[in-house]
């Protein structure tokens, strides 16, 4: 089958397109013929090595995917020709899913809703599942509640307008001008234009009872701002920003009883990514949740697109086409 993949960590450039031996599935696994995957930041921390996670070369890189089940053991809850995606290879020793054909643990593999187009599911997969968890396991976010989004322009910050309005809170947004009225189409209250003089003034006059889950996508993760504006037992949820190390001002956070949480979507645990994908399926058969803009390439440019995403050069979702027209079972 043809795959992208790496022999090694390094640049975008040690990634490689060609054949490798199709996989065979194991106890639990279904065979997934794939039709899109994208590419994610995630993505290119595994590849970089800039992420540890347990790995065997040659390694397919790549977390989400979207196809059709190609085969499937009994007891796994698949049949063959059932649409399905899936956001959780390419960690914790699973291969990944940049290639013709995946083998998917049964307890990571969702059924694609009728009507949904898999491209669409494929680029909301991360995000959509990453602003999920970060309202629900880490933000326990309440009906009523007020939600703050820095970065609502962005791809999980819109993500987190659409799930945090579909909880019942109320959100409050920053995002650049032109994302504003889209924002708002989302389902957020009010938003802000992040290059105001006084964001953060006008963050407090908009949550005049303070914030109860604060949310930056931005990654600034400046924490003196975040924890002022936070109302009692109010939640920072941290989801970006490897690098900083921002000042956490203790003595105002616990005299709040306030917390501040973090966590990475490739901890998270079967269970909680499944009640995501939940979630997640009926918003978008709905059509409540919308695809960013996607930035369409061949699985052979698996290279190229980890290279522009890391030079910033994207706005939107990459994704990887998959050349179906070559067998699945070449080898």
């Amino acid at each position: 089958m043809l795959a992208a993949y790496i022999e090694q960590l390094g640049t975008p450039d040690t990634i490689r397109y060609g054949e490798l031996p199709p996989p065979v599935a194991q106890a639990g696994e279904v065979l997934v013929d794939v039709s899109v995957a994208s590419v994610n930041h995630v993505d290119t921390f595994v590849r970089s090595g800039a992420w540890r996670t347990p790995l065997t070369f040659p390694f397919v890189i790549g977390r989400d995917l979207a196809g059709t089940v190609a085969a499937s053991a009994p007891g796994t809850g698949f049949a063959v020709g059932d649409r399905v995606w899936c956001n959780s290879m390419g960690h914790a020793g699973r291969q990944g899913a940049a290639a013709q054909r995946v083998a998917v643990p049964a307890d990571r593999l969702y059924r694609l809703p009728d009507g949904v187009n898999p491209e669409d599911a494929v680029a909301l997969a991360h995000p959509a599942a990453t602003a999920y968890l970060a309202l629900h396991p880490h933000g326990r976010v309440q009906a009523g509640e007020t939600v703050v989004v820095l970065g609502g322009g962005g791809n999980v910050g819109s993500a987190l307008i659409v799930l945090a309005a579909h909880a019942g809170a109320r959100v409050v947004a920053t995002a650049s001008a032109r994302d504003i009225e889209r924002c708002r189409g989302l389902g957020a209250d009010e938003v802000i234009d992040y290059r105001d003089p006084d964001v953060m003034g006008r963050l407090k006059a908009a949550c005049p009872r303070g914030v109860d889950v604060f949310i930056d996508t931005s990654a600034a993760n400046d924490l003196e701002k975040a924890v002022e504006l936070l109302a009692w037992r109010g939640r920072i949820v941290v989801l970006a920003g490897m690098a900083t190390r921002p000042v956490l001002p203790a003595g105002p956070l616990y005299l709040k009883d306030c917390s501040v949480v973090g966590f990475a979507i490739s901890q998270a645990t079967a269970a909680e990514l499944a009640a995501a994908a939940e979630t997640i399926g009926t918003l978008l058969a709905a059509g409540r949740l919308l695809p960013p803009a996607t930035v369409p390439l061949p699985l052979s440019a698996a290279a190229e697109a980890h290279g522009r995403l890391e030079r910033g050069e994207v706005r939107g979702k990459i994704l990887l086409r998959v050349d179906r027209t070559v067998p699945s079972d070449r080898t």
